[in-house]
């Protein structure tokens, strides 16, 4: 865990002048008031996960410094200590929900909490925020608890909700068609690759290089070979890297299906000495899953597409005879 450690340190470095004993966050929306009473002026409210500085305690009343308008945004800044952002609100809340890294059992306490709003949030009628929440709550476990066993897990978590939700809004725009990636809105990924570095060898690190290839692919294929030849490359090379990873055979179906749809391709084009070379590469992908994984129903859909080529049958655009 010593990447864990490095990172964490990192972390303080950039709170400038907040004791990280001091940082805290919040497990249910907080009001932060001017005194120590609820009948005092309201500043503002803090949201689950987001962080707190504790300055002082008068049960049961806790005074804090709290920037709720930071956004978690692409650049990763950090919530206190960066100039451009708004000064954090001093204020009081209330002595309830408030974790720090000193407190007992504090990982699961924080994992749990997230894992309860992550489910929440893929369900109908979500409430409100609850991914961005579980992301926020998920991301403090492996900060403020580097070394516990949930770190890795929280840590992969909260970059995997961030990188579904933009990947979901990305989706949602015209330049989700573009073939070219380049021209889509960049997901950020700083996250993702901190889990790589921070756990190098778990599943939690597979899984997160598996995510990353979603930024190379291509947004329509065009009915051009140029993409999935491509997009087949990445999805083959993940897989030689990360062979026993979680998604290892998941890519080697993806690499097969784009195989097959470049012999498609290649016979609409009258491309005979393509389609031939690339009918043999999807054979040659479905023979490998069947060796690696063997139990694995991706081995059992990469088979099929390798049949379907064998029997001349389009893997993609329409096939009547």
């Amino acid at each position: 865990m010593l990447c864990s450690v490095t990172w964490a340190q990192k972390s303080k470095d950039k709170t400038a002048g907040y004791d990280r004993a001091a940082r805290a966050t919040v497990l249910h929306e907080a009001v932060v008031y001017v005194g120590a009473d609820p009948e005092s002026q309201k500043v503002s409210l803090v949201t689950p996960g987001h962080e707190v500085v504790i300055v002082e305690r008068s049960a049961p009343w806790v005074k804090v410094f709290a920037n709720t308008d930071v956004e978690d945004d692409q650049e990763d800044k950090p919530e206190f200590g960066d100039e451009s952002a708004p000064q954090p609100a001093s204020g009081w809340i209330r002595d309830k929900g408030v974790v720090t890294a000193a407190t007992p059992g504090g990982d699961q306490i924080l994992y749990g909490a997230a894992a309860n709003l992550e489910d929440a949030a893929s369900r109908p009628n979500a409430p409100k925020g609850a991914a961005m929440a579980a992301h926020l709550l998920y991301r403090r476990v492996a900060e403020y608890f580097p070394q516990s066993s949930l770190a890795p897990e929280a840590a992969w978590r909260s970059a995997d909700i961030r990188w579904q939700l933009a990947k979901a809004d990305i989706s949602s725009l015209p330049s989700a068609k573009e073939q070219d990636p380049v021209l889509r809105p960049r997901i950020f990924d700083g996250q993702m690759k901190r889990v790589i570095k921070d756990y190098p060898g778990t599943k939690y690190a597979a899984m997160a290089a598996y995510d990353l290839i979603d930024v190379k692919l291509c947004g329509d294929w065009q009915g051009l070979p140029k993409c999935p030849e491509q997009e087949a490359g990445y999805y083959e090379k993940y897989a030689a890297q990360y062979p026993d990873g979680p998604r290892a055979a998941q890519a080697l179906y993806n690499a097969t299906y784009r195989a097959g749809v470049t012999v498609t391709m290649y016979t609409v084009e009258e491309n005979r000495k393509k389609a031939e070379a690339a009918a043999a590469k999807t054979q040659a992908l479905a023979e490998q899953m069947k060796a690696k994984y063997p139990q694995s129903d991706y081995t059992a859909r990469a088979a099929s597409i390798a049949y379907k080529v064998q029997q001349g049958i389009a893997i993609y655009g329409n096939d009547r005879d």
